[in-house]
């Protein structure tokens, strides 16, 4: 039963994908005729077709020339476009998804000892409550002119870009972990002799862990955001630079190659951290199965 409701949903989503495919694919060719069915949005003009869009996707990863042509492995034509063009998608990429990483390990670490200082202590999240909250009102993506202007347009803007969208996201979950621990647990381990290491390596970081990694899914998009939002200010190289040059040619099929690329890296780094999740919390699974 499993297994055939597993098949089913996929079945299904296959289905969808083939529709919303379809429509954009042929759906503006109706226009003219059924202009109050096909929706001006449909116009490739803005969102391209599908067909165009795979065609962009063989030119920008230097995989075919632009007459179409396939660019070969051996007689060194894959190379010569890769070195031709240094924002290539695959070095694009490579550069989103490093500045990607960094801004979300540093905004992650940082916000989670943040967040476990402040969630432990009544004292210091007295004192600085109005600061963080001050600051949390503050749209983040305001700030990237800002950062770009202080960091410049290498990596590390994109990176700091990053982290602050990250930081806040991450600390205020495990700040409410860290709160909501019932007391009785921190107090049996004192009564057993631990010390306030032992009970925060033992009692309070597990007990929190729930917490953090509910925020990570959204945080690893917002780290991507994040680093586009970045990479529109001002980049030499990078996804979002490839989306402005793209929007500057009045290129549609450019500019979505790029957002589709950007889907697929969301969904598999989404994927990585509920695959993470799933390894390290399987003590709640055996837990609630008792």
């Amino acid at each position: 039963m499993r297994r055939h409701g597993m098949l089913s949903t996929i079945g299904w989503q296959v289905l969808i994908c083939s529709i919303v495919l379809s429509v954009w694919q042929w759906g503006y060719d109706l226009h003219t005729k059924l202009p109050w069915l096909v929706p001006d949005l449909l116009d490739p003009y803005f969102i391209s077709k599908p067909s165009m869009i795979f065609d962009n996707f063989l030119i920008q990863s230097c995989l075919t020339s632009k007459l179409g042509v396939f660019n070969g492995w051996f007689n060194g034509e894959f190379a010569k476009c890769l070195a031709r063009n240094e924002n290539n998608l695959w070095a694009a990429t490579a550069i989103t998804l490093k500045n990607t990483f960094f801004g979300f390990i540093t905004g992650v670490v940082s916000g989670f000892v943040a967040g476990l200082i402040l969630g432990r202590s009544d004292r210091l999240s007295a004192i600085f409550q109005p600061f963080i909250t001050a600051v949390n009102s503050i749209p983040r993506i305001a700030l990237a002119p800002i950062i770009v202007l202080a960091f410049g347009i290498g990596d590390m803007s994109k990176i700091v870009t990053s982290w602050i969208v990250v930081v806040f996201l991450v600390f205020f979950n495990t700040f409410e972990g860290a709160r909501s621990i019932d007391e009785g647990f921190t107090n049996a381990a004192r009564l057993l002799g631990a010390s306030e290491w032992q009970i925060t390596r033992t009692v309070v970081i597990p007990s929190t862990m729930a917490w953090v990694f509910a925020s990570l899914t959204p945080a690893i998009s917002f780290a991507l955001i994040g680093v586009i939002v970045g990479e529109f200010i001002g980049a030499e190289r990078g996804i979002g630079r490839l989306i402005i040059e793209s929007e500057a040619r009045g290129e549609a099929s450019g500019m979505m190659v790029a957002v589709v690329v950007l889907m697929l890296v969301g969904v598999v780094l989404s994927a990585i951290i509920w695959r993470l999740q799933a390894y390290l919390l399987r003590w709640q699974r055996h837990r609630s199965a008792e």
